[in-house]
């Protein structure tokens, strides 16, 4: 598990109201490190934020924990499960 993974499932469940709905799946690609982020259903909006201003924080602060480890990271945000 990586500093990324972490650092968006830590905010996914802050910001959602059902956190036990939130999952996240890691996977690399590459060099690059794929973060997929599934919340449950109606939270989609609640994560993503108004004009995506929510999602772009978390895809920076996901990449700058995974400059941490060296690591190029994506995060993409799914509605439902995996």
């Amino acid at each position: 598990m990586s500093a990324a993974r972490d650092v968006v499932e830590l905010l996914a469940r802050a910001l959602t109201d059902r956190p036990d709905d939130v999952s996240v799946v890691e996977s690399k690609h590459k060099n690059t490190m794929l973060i997929e982020l599934y919340v449950g259903a109606g939270e989609l909006g609640r994560v993503i934020g108004r004009q995506g201003r929510t999602a772009a924080a978390l895809r920076t602060l996901a990449t700058t924990a995974g400059e941490k480890d060296g690591q190029a990271v994506t995060l993409e945000i799914r509605d439902g499960k995996p």
